[in-house]
Parts: C-alpha cells; structure tokens; sequence
C-alpha cells in the first residue's frame, strides 16, 4: 500500500532456479511420473543401462537455466550431453570405458551436423565435453581440463552386482550380443567386489565431486532398488541414508514405466516384484 492508500501491483520475485512458468514449475513437484523411453537406436543398444534424453531435459530445465554447467560422472553413451545440447545447457560427462566414448562423442558430432545444416553459418550453442577418465579421479581431470564449478549433477550410475544378476532380460541380451556388463575393468564401479564395497565407492565419489559444485546447487540420481536371490535390496535407500551424511537429501521422484514386460517371476509360487520404476534422488549442496 502506497502513503495516497493506493495499491501497486507487486512484481513476482525473480526466479532464481529455471527459466519455468509457475505451471511448469508445479508439474515437475509432483513425486511420480510416468515416462516410457522410445526404442533405442543402434548404437544405444550396446549400453546395458541407458536412460532417456527428454527425461534428463526435464530435470536440467528445472535445476538450472541457459548456459549452466551440468555434469554426468557416468556418462556412458552420452545422453546427458544430448539433454545439455537440446537445452541449450554446457555438459561435462566422464566416462570410463573407451566404446561408450567413442560412441557419446559422434552422438554430438551428429548434433552438432544436424544443428549446422538446420541454420546455415550459426555457431553452436553450447559446448559438450567427453572426458574419458574415472570419476574417483574426478580433482585431478578437473585440474588437466581447467574445467569450471558445476551448476547441476544429473547421473544414473552403474547398478554395481545387480548386473552380474541372470535373469530373463540378462538372456535376451546375451542372445542379441549386447553388453551384460559395462567391462571388464576392476576401476568400472559395476565390478565392485561386494554390495558395501560399491555403496562405499559410489558415494566417495560425489564426496570428491563436492568442492567442484556450487553451493546451493542440486544433484538428481537416479537408482533402482532390485531382487537378487530372493532378497530385495534396497540400494537406492541405502545411497541416499549414506549420501545425506554430505549432501541435504531433498526429495524423490518415482519414475514409472508402464510398457515394459511383465514376467512370471515366481508364478504359482511366491511373490517376486517385476520393478518398473527408478528413484530420481534429489540433493542439494548445503553450507554444512
């Protein structure tokens, strides 16, 4: 109210997090959502675990605005890049096995072509880097590269054991020569030892990652709880008990999908989940 008793329309406070509309911005609160990933292509076959581009957009339009730094830890075939690419975004993913590189790396060159020929003589947009390295590493590539601070974590890391599973999928997979498995290598986090050892490594290295984010800014996991010889573990819990002894545990948001097969696991005998949905873990970067 102004001294005359005259009221004055008072303007919004700047939205200091996205670029959203108040609709858009109360869709994405909502803690579940159904998203069906289109068939993958050729090349993204290979991946044992890939997830999808539009997904991750919505996630990085939420958490932060044009021009932001995003990072991947584990990139695998690149498709946070093309979320960062298709949203205007920089995107920094660090990958370690040299196939999922190479393939992640023509997956931009291919954007970049595609963005060249849609707008003759413009310059790209933003920049996306693959970095092939191990992400427990993560200090000393920040060093080599002269990287800058991160505005926004987006990543779906390696399951750990739950890939040395068999199942019915695992056999499809293997009928198709598909990777079952990311390698072979004892620094892939996917061949962890045990269950503890995996967690452990996991979680030290977003305590690594840390320094390197903004203060205030958010990080979005997405992990799947699963069944592994008649016991379920809860791996996504597990991350985020440990993960909030560095980070402000923020929320969740269940990603449903309602078009995967349904198998008969345990038919006639026994409960066993077919597990059609992923925890999307959100963290913030607190003071403490």
């Amino acid at each position: 109210m102004n001294e005359d008793n005259s009221y004055t329309e008072e303007l919004p406070p700047e939205n200091r997090l996205n670029e959203l509309s108040a609709q858009e911005w109360l869709r994405f609160t909502k803690t579940w959502f159904v998203h069906n990933p289109p068939p993958r292509k050729k090349d993204e076959l290979l991946h044992p675990a890939k997830y999808p581009e539009k997904m991750v957009e919505e996630f990085i339009k939420f958490f932060t605005k044009t021009g932001a730094v995003v990072l991947d830890p584990f990139l695998g075939t690149g498709s946070t890049l093309v979320a960062c690419y298709n949203t205007k975004r920089n995107g920094i993913g660090i990958e370690l096995q040299k196939k999922y590189v190479q393939i992640a790396r023509e997956r931009i060159k291919r954007l970049d072509a595609q963005f060249q020929l849609a707008q003759e003589g413009a310059k790209q947009y933003c920049k996306q880097i693959v970095v092939r390295g191990d992400s427990s590493k993560i200090n000393e590539l920040w060093k080599e590269y002269n990287l800058p601070k991160i505005d926004f974590i987006i990543t779906s890391p390696p399951y750990g054991p739950m890939l040395n599973k068999k199942g019915l999928v695992t056999r499809e997979r293997e009928e198709q020569g598909l990777d079952l498995k990311y390698s072979k290598d004892e620094n892939d986090l996917g061949n962890a030892c045990s269950y503890e050892e995996f967690l452990s490594r996991l979680v030290d290295i977003f305590v690594k990652i840390k320094p390197l984010l903004k203060e205030g800014a958010y990080l979005a996991v997405v992990l799947q709880n699963y069944m592994d010889k008649g016991n379920y573990i809860t791996l996504a819990w597990d991350f985020a008990k440990e993960m909030s002894k560095h980070y402000q545990l923020r929320g969740e948001r269940l990603w449903l999908q309602d078009n995967k097969t349904l198998y008969p696991y345990g038919y006639k005998y026994s409960f066993v989940p077919n597990v059609h949905h992923h925890y999307c873990l959100i963290f913030k970067h607190d003071k403490n």
